[in-house]
């Protein structure tokens, strides 16, 4: 079976604010296998600066500031959590299907670990199982049962993981 295609660039980040592509990669990862995804998908995950970010809340959402995490489905889940969307989701070039993409604020995933007093890279850990869960259909802005199960399944991933939330 061919395996995930994660890809993972940064975009205007300097250097001391690079997150490590090899760990967001393997969240991905992680998220895909427990949520039990089998069919070979494709995630891109973009690491940008704050003005990219902003730019792209801004174009895609209206609000004109910047945040930790977008994410961006291709695939509409419902009810949310992997369902094999069938064969006309796999893009014909690549055999793969496209789950999404995920913008993350490479200066934010540092701030917010300072402030909740964890590492950057479990911070960086919890926006990705966060936003890939989104790519699945799960949310957390409507509904308190939505909200409560996306909150059980990032504490149990992160749990697989080894951290704690």
């Amino acid at each position: 079976m061919q395996k995930h295609k994660i890809y993972t660039r940064h975009s205007k980040v300097m250097p001391e604010y690079r997150l490590q592509i090899h760990k967001i990669k393997e969240c991905v990862r992680k998220v895909l296998s427990l949520e039990k995804v089998n069919m070979p998908c494709e995630v891109s995950v973009l690491i940008a600066d704050d003005v990219t970010v902003r730019n792209i809340n801004l174009s895609y959402r209206g609000i004109d500031k910047t945040t930790d995490v977008l994410s961006f489905p291709m695939l509409e889940f419902s009810p949310p959590g992997w369902i094999e969307p069938g064969s006309n989701a796999v893009d014909p070039e690549t055999g793969l299907t496209p789950l999404g993409e995920i913008v993350l604020s490479a200066s934010i995933v540092r701030l917010q670990a300072k402030e909740y007093g964890h590492c950057v890279e479990q911070e960086t850990a919890y926006l990705i199982v966060h936003s890939v869960l989104h790519l699945l259909g799960y949310d957390h802005v409507d509904e308190a049962d939505g909200k409560r199960l996306m909150r059980e399944k990032e504490k149990h991933i992160m749990s697989e993981m080894g951290y704690r939330i």
